[in-house]
């Protein structure tokens, strides 16, 4: 499939404006980091306890901040998520003992500051098996005779139907429609329990020994990404162009994490996999710019080295339109309806594929022409990416060279 025939755009007459671009946003990135003391690492790098909330109203964000406070030591962060009802509640913690501990005094806080009444067990924060251990006497006493089965697939039925209101029961009154919940259980579920205004959607915990490891290992992991790209590229072609490549890559990577320090969104090791993704793509991407230019070398002999690699982008952007618009409209959809958990993976996706693809052809490629520049510049013997010539007329294309570029 070919969107676009005979094309003949001057990509490589409009490379200053996509150069300026990148130097602005590389400048930026790197000065927010320079500011905040680095990337703004998540739970997985830091270590610490993590608790993802959801409310049933607007979050109080400053009466949770100053609840935990007065409890916790160390560093609280409080974030609202923004459009939704939920907060991401987090505490670094530098001591391994504390890790756990940490993680339950949140809890209890919480649950003291926002809870359900005193004396009453919280339906929206508790397991099927804490409800059948409530509702076990109170059922026998009021004559309903369950067997131990029985409870347990109740409780359980209530627990289902609580994660299918998405974990926040707004009335117990909703429960009537649960299978095995009679009019008596309902009674019995009400004098024994109360609905807190929140439930704790998730809660991770990260020792900051392992913390610091994962950071460690997924910074080595993308360079030995780009080391081996870079051999592997100066094998294929020739070793300018593994520089370019590279260079491109470290560009795209350096972008990404700016962006998310502008942000001030927080990179997980979700996101590592999102950049090591991009780094693989944006070199794919690279690579067949690349090689339709090293085709045209033996097609086209008698071309400049900029019309020929505008040649060979032009042959090239049908592709590059399909994957690239295709994939991006999957980390679109990924950043819009994926939820918070997917949040910092699919705009490192969208970011990242965005950047990669004009990299390709405006950043990677000039180098070419630049290098190629400074070796005329100092009269030194000619690189094989391209034969120099003086401007006149274009050569026939070869016989089979339109069905080689499809």
């Amino acid at each position: 499939m070919e969107l676009f025939k005979r094309t003949n755009f001057d990509f490589l007459g409009k490379k200053w404006p996509f150069i300026g671009a990148s130097l602005v946003l590389t400048v930026a990135g790197l000065g927010t980091m320079a500011m905040k003391g680095g990337p703004s690492y998540g739970i997985d790098f830091k270590g610490g306890a993590l608790l993802y909330l959801r409310f049933n109203q607007e979050p109080p964000v400053q009466k949770i901040r100053s609840a935990l406070e007065s409890k916790v030591q160390g560093e609280i962060s409080v974030q609202q998520i923004t459009g939704r009802q939920e907060v991401l509640v987090g505490t670094e913690i530098r001591d391994e003992k504390e890790l756990n501990a940490n993680r339950q005094i949140i809890e209890d806080t919480l649950r003291a500051t926002f809870g359900a009444a005193e004396g009453k067990l919280d339906l929206n924060n508790s397991a099927s098996q804490q409800l059948a251990d409530r509702l076990r006497e109170p059922l026998l006493q009021s004559g309903v005779a369950l067997s131990e089965q029985e409870l347990k697939d109740v409780t359980q039925s209530i627990e289902s139907f609580r994660a299918s209101k998405g974990g926040l029961l707004k009335s117990l009154d909703e429960l009537s429609g649960v299978p095995g919940v009679t009019p008596q259980i309902l009674q019995a579920v009400k004098q024994q329990c109360a609905l807190g205004p929140f439930t704790v959607l998730s809660a991770d915990v990260v020792g900051p020994k392992i913390g610091k490891d994962l950071q460690r290992q997924a910074i080595l992991a993308t360079l030995y990404a780009l080391g081996g790209m870079l051999v592997y590229i100066a094998f294929r072609f020739e070793w300018i162009y593994g520089v370019a490549a590279v260079i491109a890559v470290f560009h795209d990577t350096i972008i990404t994490i700016g962006l998310f320090s502008i942000f001030n969104k927080e990179i997980s090791l979700t996101v590592v996999a999102a950049l090591l993704t991009l780094v693989g793509y944006s070199m794919n991407d690279t690579i067949v710019v690349f090689d339709r230019i090293r085709e045209n070398l033996k097609l086209i002999r008698r071309e400049r080295l900029e019309n020929l690699i505008n040649i060979s982008v032009n042959q090239t952007l049908s592709r590059t339109v399909l994957t690239s618009g295709l994939t991006l409209l999957t980390a679109l959809s990924l950043f819009l309806f994926g939820g918070q958990v997917l949040s910092g993976f699919s705009f490192a996706l969208v970011v990242g594929i965005i950047v990669g693809t004009y990299s390709s052809i405006f950043i990677a490629s000039p180098i070419l022409v630049f290098w190629q520049n400074f070796l005329d510049s100092r009269g030194g013997a000619k690189t094989p990416v391209a034969v120099p010539v003086k401007e006149g007329p274009r050569a026939p294309r070869a016989a089979g060279a339109r069905k080689a570029v499809r």
